[in-house]
C-alpha cells in the first residue's frame, strides 16, 4: 500500500509539474544526488519517530501555515526533487511556517519546513526548489543522524532510538527526551557542521539540475538574503560563509558542465502559487 501510494505522488507530481530530466539523467548526475546509505528497519523506524519529535518541537514554536493551496504547490515542488534521492524508504512532508523570518529547516526522517518569509524574498520557483533541495540533503544524507549517532537497535540508553519511543521508565524518558533536545538545537538554531551544509548545497545542485530547475538559484537566492543572514559574523572553520557556499555552487555548475541557460525558473508559476502569501504582506 505505501509502495502504491508513492508512485501515485510520484505521477501527480510528474504531471502537475514539467520538467526535464532527460539530459542530466544522462550526464550520471542521479548517483551523486545523495551517497549511499546503509541502514536496517529498525534504524529507519527510530529516525522517523526522532524526526517527528523534532518536527513537532518546531511547529510548537511556529504555527503552520494554513493555506491548503500553498501546502498543496509545495509539496509538489518538493516531491519533484525527492523523486532523485535513494532514500525511497521515507515519505517526505513539506510545510509553510506563519513566520516571517527567512529559514527553511529539516528535520530527520522526511520533515522539511520553509517559511512565510522565506517565500515572500524568493523571485521563482528554482529558488524554491534549490532551498527545499538543500533542507532534502540534510535529511538524505542524515546528518542530524549521524552526528547523534541515533540508531534503532544498539545497546546505549541513549541512542536506542526504537526501544526508548515507546519506553515507558522515567529514564527512557529523560534520554529520549535529552536526544530531542539536541537534535532540535541543531536543526532549529543551525548548529549544522560546515561540511554538512556544503554537502546539502551540492545535493540541491544535483537534484535541482535533475528535475530541470535553474541549478544556479540557490546561490541568487542566497546572495539576497545575505545582507540579513549574515549581520553576525561567521566562524567559517565550523559554518561555511554564504560567498563560499555560491562560489562551490559555481564550481559544480562549471564542472558538471550544467547549461543553466536552458534550465527553468518558472517566475509566473511561482508568483501566482505564492500570491495569497504576498497579499497579506
Amino acid at each position: 500500500m505505501r509502495l502504491f501510494t508513492r508512485a501515485v505522488c510520484a505521477g501527480v507530481v510528474a504531471s502537475t509539474l514539467t520538467v526535464n530530466m532527460a539530459s542530466a539523467s544522462e550526464q550520471g548526475w542521479r548517483a551523486r544526488s545523495s551517497s549511499a546509505v546503509e541502514v536496517t528497519v529498525s534504524d529507519i523506524s527510530a529516525e522517523v519517530s526522532f524526526g517527528r519529535e523534532i518536527a513537532a518541537r518546531i511547529l510548537g514554536r511556529y504555527k503552520a501555515l494554513d493555506d491548503a493551496e500553498l501546502i498543496k504547490y509545495i509539496n509538489l515542488v518538493g516531491l519533484t526533487l525527492v523523486r532523485n534521492t535513494n532514500r525511497p524508504e521515507l515519505e517526505f512532508y513539506f510545510s509553510v511556517l506563519d513566520t516571517d523570518e527567512i529559514n527553511a529547516y529539516a528535520a530527520p526522517g522526511g520533515y522539511i519546513f520553509i517559511t512565510k518569509g522565506a517565500l515572500k524574498i524568493m523571485q521563482d520557483e528554482a529558488e524554491l526548489a534549490g532551498v527545499l533541495g538543500h533542507e532534502i540533503g540534510h535529511v538524505t544524507e542524515m546528518h542530524v543522524v549521524k552526528e547523534l549517532k541515533i540508531k534503532g537497535d544498539d545497546n546505549s540508553a541513549v541512542t536506542g532510538l526504537a526501544r526508548l519511543v515507546g519506553g515507558s521508565s522515567e529514564s527512557a524518558r529523560a534520554a529520549f527526551g535529552q536526544a530531542v533536545d539536541k537534535g532540535f538545537e541543531m536543526v532549529f538554531q543551525d548548529a549544522y557542521k560546515r561540511e554538512d551544509e556544503l554537502q546539502s548545497d551540492r545535493v540541491s545542485v544535483t537534484l535541482t539540475a535533475l528535475a530541470g530547475y535553474d541549478a544556479s538559484a540557490l546561490a541568487r537566492y542566497l546572495y539576497r538574503i545575505k545582507p540579513i543572514k549574515e549581520k553576525v559574523v561567521l566562524n567559517e572553520d565550523t559554518h561555511p560563509t554564504i560567498i563560499s557556499r555560491v562560489a562551490q555552487i559555481k564550481l559544480l555548475i562549471a564542472t558538471d558542465g550544467i547549461d543553466t541557460v536552458k534550465q527553468s525558473k518558472y517566475e509566473t508559476r511561482f508568483v501566482e502559487s505564492i500570491q495569497s502569501i504576498r497579499i497579506l504582506r
